[in-house]
């Protein structure tokens, strides 16, 4: 991984969980989920195409809840992968 690529993912994680955020819950610890959208089943997208998801929104919260428990439920539940992708590069000032 490139140092670029390293302080890009920091900076989002650093945002915190982008849909506790969206939900009013404030700032909530992060880590990176790489979208998975045009990727195949083992793939995963480059680190600029990361949003930050609490540990709960990304893999422990249950169907609904976390991306990997359902994820068409949880795109209804907050969004798509890459709407909430636009936010995070709005929020970083990152043009695409």
């Amino acid at each position: 991984m490139k140092k670029a690529e390293r302080e890009h993912l920091s900076r989002v994680a650093a945002l915190g969980c982008i849909v506790c955020r969206n939900l009013g819950f404030g700032e909530t610890p992060a880590e990176i989920h790489h979208i998975r959208i045009g990727q195949g089943v083992a793939q995963r997208a480059d680190n600029y195409s990361s949003i930050p998801l609490c540990h709960p929104h990304h893999r422990t919260g249950g169907h609904g809840v976390a991306v990997h428990a359902g994820k068409q439920t949880w795109e209804n539940n907050f969004g798509t992968e890459l709407e909430l992708l636009e936010q995070v590069n709005n929020e970083l000032g990152v043009s695409v």
